[in-house]
């Protein structure tokens, strides 16, 4: 075997590694990227500048007090707005802020709504104001006037002013975690004093509560008591210990 023949044979094939033969085609990735670039404009243009996503009715629900008409002009968002400009967040605080609105929740209903949900304020207790009476809710926000006095409300007397005033959210506590039966056995609350909150029924009896605590307990307590001790003119039950019940 001559020298010659010991060499390795060529292969054959020739020209840079396959690595480099198999590299991007810059034009193919300049493509690619105004391709990409171009969808993002049509995008943002659709949801920012085109009138194909805009604000052309306003869908209010949870009303009961409040007209859509009062919602719609406290969200302030005028139609042809594109919806994805909308500040949702700030809507809602504006609605938020009627007296009867209690809270509020603004979203966006594509392709063309803006959707408002509306948990109104809803009277607890009431309060006598001059000759009237006014419904209140658990922070003391006036719901309803009424010249006379409403049934199924019981009658709480307080300090000071009334908004705002934590002996009323203590007496609608009270009244929220009765029992229904009971809470229609309570003619008043008086709360003058919110460690000694005292409940007057309609039997000419009273109840000293205490404070606004345990009130699923002592609305337990109480009711066993009424059993064994009916109501009547000047009896008087206590509740306000634990573990103690007293009628007298």
């Amino acid at each position: 075997m001559t020298v010659e023949d010991q060499r390795p044979r060529a292969s054959g094939r020739t020209g840079a590694p396959p690595s480099e033969r198999r590299g991007s085609d810059p034009w193919k990735v300049a493509f690619v990227a105004l391709l990409v670039v171009g969808l993002l404009a049509v995008v943002t243009w659709v949801l920012l500048g085109s009138r194909l996503l805009v604000v052309r009715q306003i869908e209010v629900g949870g009303l009961g007090r409040l007209t859509e008409d009062e919602v719609a002009a406290a969200v302030d968002v005028a139609t042809g707005t594109p919806l994805a400009r909308v500040d949702t967040d700030a809507a809602a605080e504006r609605v938020e802020e009627l007296r009867l609105a209690e809270s509020a929740e603004v979203s966006r209903g594509w392709p063309a709504t803006l959707v408002v949900e509306v948990v109104e304020r809803t009277p607890v207790v009431s309060i006598q104001a001059g000759h009237g009476y006014l419904l209140v809710d658990r922070e003391g926000v006036r719901v309803e006037d009424s010249e006379t006095r409403p049934s199924g409300y019981p009658l709480v007397s307080v300090r000071g002013e009334v908004e705002g005033n934590p002996a009323i959210a203590e007496a609608a506590r009270i009244a929220r975690e009765l029992p229904g039966p009971l809470l229609d056995e309570v003619d008043t609350i008086e709360a003058t004093d919110r460690a000694t909150i005292t409940l007057g029924l309609s039997g000419g009896a009273t109840v000293v509560w205490g404070d606004a605590e345990r009130g699923a307990d002592k609305a337990r307590v109480l009711q066993v008591l009424m059993r064994e001790h009916p109501q009547e003119e000047g009896l008087r039950y206590d509740v306000s210990a634990a573990g103690v019940a007293v009628v007298g």
